[in-house]
């Protein structure tokens, strides 16, 4: 009966865990442009093992190569999720999440967010540069276009450093919101539904 009840625990287990590998996979690749399945199963992984792991480890808990998992953990430290450690006396690096999971994956989409804000920013003003002093009616008209298009980058920008001043490490928006009263939340809310109509 015992041995029974132990493989029924060892398969919730294992049911559970692949099912969060899972889920993870697919919530940072639809996050992340250039991030694979796998590189999400990576980070899940890294949560799970609550600390450092090696390529061995990683490649052998998920089923994969070394150099899939090698692929995957360049991408994630691309993005600010991962980062690799080489411990005292340790021949081989280890990778470990830059932060708490999930605030590290938020800290690292805010920082993609304000990275394409910035790119489009000098998108439009370089569009405004090649422009110049051209005149009319199709020049007037594009020339308005960008200025609009400006205006709105710069307001996105404006808006974003307001509530988002801190970007490029790990957000622990659980620790803020702990920190933020109940009723200003709320408040907030009401605000952003009555302006968006809602």
């Amino acid at each position: 009966m015992k041995a029974n009840a132990r493989a029924g625990a060892n398969d919730a287990v294992a049911l559970a865990r692949r099912t969060l590998l899972e889920g993870v996979g697919a919530e940072v690749a639809a996050s992340f442009p250039g991030i694979t399945r796998l590189g999400g199963q990576i980070v899940a992984a890294l949560y799970l093992a609550d600390g450092a792991c090696s390529m061995d480890a990683l490649s052998a808990e998920l089923g994969c190569s070394k150099s899939n998992v090698f692929t995957n953990l360049r991408a994630l430290e691309g993005v600010g999720i991962v980062e690799r450690q080489r411990p005292a006396g340790m021949r081989h690096d280890v990778y470990a999440l830059r932060g708490k999971y999930p605030a590290v994956i938020v800290g690292a989409y805010l920082a993609r967010v304000r990275a394409v804000i910035d790119d489009k920013r000098a998108l439009t003003r370089r569009s405004l540069a090649l422009l110049g002093g051209a005149r009319g009616k199709e020049a007037d008209a594009l020339r308005a276009q960008l200025e609009t298009l400006a205006r709105k980058y710069d307001r996105f920008s404006e808006v974003y450093d307001a509530l988002m001043p801190v970007v490029g490490a790990p957000i622990d928006i659980e620790a803020i919101l702990e920190k933020i009263p109940p009723r200003l939340l709320r408040t907030i809310g009401g605000i952003t539904r009555k302006l968006l109509g809602r």
